[in-house]
């Protein structure tokens, strides 16, 4: 039984070129799912009455469906290209940033948004 090199050689090509492209079909895969979720920024701060605050700033090019919560209560609203939201104020001195949820999506995937206001 004789062993063939060159075609060992043209097999392991073979095989070294559909891993290639396997690997560069999985990382495309995984960089555009990292893009999924938009960019925002939140900021805390605290009111002149020493309420804490809260303050969604859109950093994407569209349009978001946001939500900011605390104890029960959600204040829905649109959030336009590049713009801030009004503030978002606790009723309670009790209340810390750490109290404050928040969430954003783009509003194509949430179309019932379009009913509230620009926040």
């Amino acid at each position: 039984m004789t062993f063939n090199l060159n075609a060992w050689q043209k097999i392991s090509n073979k095989f070294s070129t559909l891993f290639t492209i396997l690997f560069v079909i999985i990382m495309v895969t995984l960089t555009f799912s990292a893009d999924a979720k938009p960019k925002i920024k939140i900021k805390y701060g605290y009111s002149l009455d020493g309420f804490v605050r809260v303050q969604v700033k859109n950093e994407t090019n569209k349009d978001l469906a946001c939500w900011v919560a605390i104890d029960g209560f959600k204040k829905k609203f649109r959030l336009p290209p590049k713009m801030t939201s009004q503030w978002v104020t606790a009723n309670d001195k009790r209340y810390t940033y750490t109290n404050f949820s928040t969430w954003c999506d783009y509003i194509d995937l949430h179309p019932e948004y379009q009913k509230y206001n620009r926040g």
